[in-house]
């Protein structure tokens, strides 16, 4: 039998190898049931009221509010977040379905003058909505992509990551409880290569929303352009820390660990390449060293625990595999606890050379390489020599170098004198081989309508 042919799945906790649970994994017929479900309940999801659509959202925040402890201990002990990450991610996805829960009510069109009559324009919801979640922060990316195509009047079919399916199972429930109808927000566990493709390429699917790697992303685009299917695509990240002198050095090399080391580097976000100026470079990396060895790696239910495992064995040798290769060496590693879990040092490495793996293909694990540049120009040629762009951090003390060198810097979320990537209010979404489309803020609410144009004539019948 081979992996697809499962029809459960053993969770395992990745801090200690034990299995938590056994969940069902869905098959073709789930997946068309689930499918046929969605679209049976769309037609009265679309036409509840606004306000009242708006009602059973918050209602569905509050439900998840009430449950965040809950939460996030699952993600705790499924995905090894720490709980101080978890508490936060729980805490997220309430405030996304808040902000999306004022949208049914402000759907706006436009009345458009023209000659003979008035035209006016409609929002119009798509359909049954596919949103196919990673394993690496499994619980906001799941309200991400749910919350705005609920609030758009679209019913949504969530498949979760094998990995790591207990939270989006939690929110589920929490969204009966909070009164969403029956149909309305299913979670279909299931192999990708089974429930996932068959959601990507199912007819009655109007739109894909997908969170993971470029290569299954491209894959997804190539099923849905068969369809002319829209479709929404966060992808990888190789994002770049760029430090110049004038920086508030000490700031930015105690900063920098946790900018690629949370969640032990299972981040698209994280700048696993830090760029420094050349006239700095040893002043910054001995900083650095010390920063790094404070980092505590351990059991992520421990509140003072600032990085966990990696998400299981076959990841982590993944991850060792690069430090296989050439063209790098290792300046520093942490330490991680002895006996059972996925566990990976923090790892610096430097000097490294700028047209190898570990300085231009994506490690998702605790890696960072730390390479030097000259001037501003070199900076950016740096931090461009990817095939990614989705984030990345500019430390300066001089305004018009951060806003010269953030527009020159192909990537879709960048900041200065910080390492903040997300906030439910503001877009989020990449450049290049990043992905396509944009999420959170209200840019992504417009990914989930179409734009209908209606006429009326208002002359006169003879």
């Amino acid at each position: 039998m081979t992996p697809t042919d499962a029809t459960t799945f053993e969770v395992v906790n990745p801090a200690t190898e034990e299995v938590i649970r056994s969940v069902p994994l869905a098959g073709l017929a789930e997946t068309d049931a689930a499918v046929a479900k969605a679209k049976a309940a769309y037609d009265g999801w679309r036409r509840v009221a606004p306000a009242d659509r708006a009602r059973l959202l918050r209602a569905f925040a509050a439900a998840v509010d009430a449950d965040r402890e809950h939460l996030a201990a699952l993600e705790v002990a499924n995905a090894g977040h720490t709980i101080g990450n978890a508490r936060w991610e729980a805490g997220n996805a309430r405030d996304v379905l808040e902000y999306y829960a004022a949208a049914p009510e402000r759907l706006f069109g436009r009345q458009i003058p023209v000659a003979g009559g008035i035209d006016v324009t409609f929002q119009e919801p798509l359909g049954v909505v596919a949103v196919i979640v990673p394993w690496n922060f499994p619980l906001p990316i799941a309200a991400w992509g749910l919350a705005p195509a609920l609030a758009a009047g679209n019913t949504v079919v969530l498949k979760p990551a094998e990995l790591t399916p207990l939270t989006a199972l939690r929110l589920a429930e929490l969204a009966l409880a909070a009164g969403l109808p029956e149909g309305v927000l299913q979670v279909l566990p299931g192999h990708g290569q089974v429930a996932g493709r068959r959601l990507v390429g199912h007819p009655d699917v109007r739109k894909v929303v997908f969170t993971g790697s470029s290569p299954v992303g491209k894959e997804i685009a190539a099923i849905c352009a068969q369809q002319l299917k829209p479709v929404t695509l966060e992808l990888g990240g190789k994002s770049a820390n760029i430090v110049f002198a004038d920086a508030d050095l000490a700031k930015a090399a105690a900063t920098a660990p946790y900018a690629v080391f949370d969640n032990a580097g299972q981040d698209c976000c994280a700048r696993s390449r830090i760029l420094v100026q050349q006239s700095v470079y040893e002043e910054f990396l001995g900083r650095l060293e010390s920063a790094v060895l404070g980092v505590r790696v351990g059991d992520p239910a421990d509140e003072r625990t600032e990085m966990g495992p990696l998400i299981s064995a076959a990841h982590r040798d993944r991850v060792a595999g690069f430090l296989a290769t050439g063209g790098m060496a290792v300046r520093l590693q942490g330490t991680v606890p002895d006996g059972k879990g996925f566990w990976f040092p923090p790892t610096v490495l430097a000097p490294v050379a700028p047209d190898s793996r570990v300085a231009t293909e994506e490690i998702f694990g605790p890696v960072v390489a730390v390479l030097p540049f000259t001037d501003e120009a070199d900076a950016v040629r740096l931090a461009n020599a990817t095939d990614y762009g989705l984030s990345g951090s500019i430390w300066t003390r001089d305004l018009g170098r951060a806003l010269r060198v953030a527009r020159a810097v192909e990537a879709g979320n960048l900041s200065v004198n910080s390492h903040s990537s997300v906030r439910y209010s503001t877009p989020f979404g990449g450049f290049k081989q990043s992905g396509l489309g944009r999420e959170l803020g209200p840019d992504a609410l417009s990914a989930f309508t179409e734009t209908k144009n209606v006429f009326i004539s208002t002359e006169e019948t003879p």
